[in-house]
């Protein structure tokens, strides 16, 4: 028997060595040293195009509508070729606002393998939000869902170079291309060189300024972030295996993948983390119309699903669902989250409850995917860890002066990799701010123990993280300050058991003002997405306190009001 962190150091050592399929080299991108795969393939393409090898195999699954790999490739060749009829051309955008339809998949991949860079619009937007987003990224082409259509269609004549097509519609709609006249394009996907530091694609992270940044995710950080997926899988099994003097797991031993997608493909969870890895393994997806636990014990059943990753409270709401025991869930392999810390509570819950072990990662929009990954037996060791930073990533912890810290003292987490953004479009002066000399100054205060894994501490940035969703706290505040009737307010997040936090936010009105809290959340529902009107409100008699530099004391907002006393 060998220690379990020894055994990994020597796997994570044999798996990284010279001439091994996960080999680290450097070379020097936006004159910076970057760790990387030297076997990584240079783009998404290359991702894409191998996956043709599982023709047969069923590729992604939404209610009674099945795609084979061989029809989905047939058709991302027609989005690929009707696009460039358009006139769309490599480094142009197009932006994709629905909901986890399959046509968001194959939109996805006709661009990314021919260079075109995807808009991930945020499906929860409405018109302000979508509006400053559309104008920020300038698509030449928008994908749109029914939904997502009505509330374009108020704003279109702001965007009338840009083509409309329609996913799904009903009906007819003036002005507007039916998705079925793109899919009958036909052809073969355009034989095209994609330069690995081009734009993939560019996805919404909200901003400490008010409005959301575009992240700009690399061909070459994608693909590594798939590579960083397939390293945590094959290390945590290999030194599983040496710790407990077993055979090592045989990989034609596996069954082919099949993943429950819970989660929006506007983020890195679903599209670069679950997607990815599934296609280029030649595995099936699921997609949901919406979450709903019975409805995901249903598809593990009838899809035989092997892994369901979203954010901590899906697989708390899984498998404590009273109908649990009356679905087979013996396929599972991995069930887990992103978007937050998984709670120890449920990290043994988990190991109990299912065959599955637990896992999780630790990322962001703006490395691509994970930083981190733990899973198994590491993983209940370790509840609270979020894992070791993976190999293509240096990982320090620095003080408020930018020098780094030693192991165990906490400080914020810096990362420097292929997977780091190349910065946010529009935004030069947010981009000098969160990168140095390619260093992604992450925003979350973190530890590193001895053996090299992290473990998540308290967040630098002033947000509240509401089931995976960053919410920032300046955005709250902007909109409601458009309420003349707002003085002062301080937002802030509220811890809850389901969701993480929920929004709260402490307001001071101006004098004479009567306005209620139903009125601040009708307001706040015009003008931001559903999931950012705070939850709860505390009306304050007094201005609220603040520290000498005029700075609302949030902490002591946050630690003080009487939960009782909301409304």
């Amino acid at each position: 028997m060998v220690d379990m962190y020894d055994a990994y150091k020597q796997v994570w050592n044999v798996l990284t060595a010279e001439g091994q399929p996960f080999e680290v080299g450097e070379m020097e991108v936006r004159g910076n040293p970057m760790r990387i795969y030297k076997a990584a393939p240079p783009s998404l393409r290359e991702v894409w195009q191998a996956s043709a090898a599982f023709a047969e195999r069923d590729y992604l699954v939404y209610q009674d509508d099945r795609w084979t790999y061989a029809e989905a490739h047939q058709e991302v060749a027609s989005i690929a070729n009707w696009m460039f009829a358009q006139g769309v051309q490599q480094g142009d955008r197009v932006a994709i606002a629905a909901r986890n339809y399959p046509e968001w998949m194959l939109i996805y991949w006709a661009c990314v393998s021919t260079g075109i860079t995807v808009v991930g619009v945020n499906a929860w937007w409405v018109e302000d939000e979508l509006e400053y987003g559309l104008s920020d990224s300038q698509p030449k082409v928008i994908f749109a869902d029914q939904e997502r259509l009505n509330r374009f269609q108020n704003i279109r004549e702001k965007f009338a170079e840009t083509k409309v097509v329609g996913i799904r519609l009903p009906a007819t709609v003036g002005n507007v291309v039916d998705y079925a006249d793109v899919k009958a394009t036909g052809g073969d996907l355009p034989d095209i060189n994609v330069d690995p530091d081009s734009d993939a694609c560019i996805f919404y992270t909200s901003g400490t300024t008010g409005f959301p940044k575009g992240a700009q995710l690399t061909q070459r950080g994608c693909v590594h972030n798939i590579m960083n997926l397939a390293f945590a899988g094959q290390v945590t099994g290999l030194a599983t295996a040496l710790a407990n003097g077993e055979e090592p797991p045989n990989p034609e031993d596996a069954p082919i993948g099949s993943a429950l997608v819970t989660t929006p493909l506007f983020h890195v969870t679903a599209n670069n983390c679950v997607a990815h890895g599934t296609t280029l393994t030649g595995g099936k997806m699921t997609f949901m119309y919406r979450w709903d636990p019975l409805d995901a014990l249903k598809m593990i059943e009838a899809e035989k699903v092997t892994s369901m990753t979203g954010v901590p409270v899906m697989a708390r709401e899984v498998i404590s669902h009273p109908d649990f025991d009356q679905y087979d869930t013996s396929t599972l392999l991995t069930l887990g989250g992103g978007g937050a810390q998984l709670q120890p509570d449920l990290v043994k819950k988990i190991d109990d409850a299912v065959e599955a072990r637990p896992n999780t990662g630790y990322g962001m929009t703006e490395t691509c995917g994970i930083i981190t990954s733990i899973a198994g037996d590491f993983f209940i060791d370790k509840p609270a860890s979020c894992g070791p930073a993976m190999p293509v990533f240096e990982a320090k912890v620095v003080d408020g002066r930018d020098n780094a810290l030693p192991s165990g003292q906490a400080g914020e987490l810096w990362v420097r990799g292929a997977p780091v953004i190349k910065g946010y479009i529009n935004r030069e002066e947010a981009t000098a701010e969160t990168i140095t000399d390619g260093w992604l100054h992450t925003g979350d205060v973190a530890t590193i123990d001895e053996d090299g894994f992290i473990f998540i501490v308290d967040r630098v940035k002033d947000m509240v993280l509401r089931g995976g969703e960053n919410i920032y706290c300046s955005e709250v505040e902007t909109t409601l300050h458009r309420m003349d009737d707002i003085a002062e307010c301080s937002v802030f997040g509220v811890e809850d058991d389901r969701l993480g936090e929920e929004v709260g936010v402490s307001i001071y009105l101006t004098e004479g003002s009567s306005v209620s809290a139903d009125d601040i959340r009708a307001f706040c529902l015009e003008h931001m997405a559903k999931h950012k009107v705070p939850r709860y409100i505390w009306f304050s008699q007094d201005p609220l306190p603040r520290n000498a530099n005029g700075k609302f004391l949030k902490r002591e907002l946050r630690d003080t009001l009487d939960l009782a006393e909301a409304v």
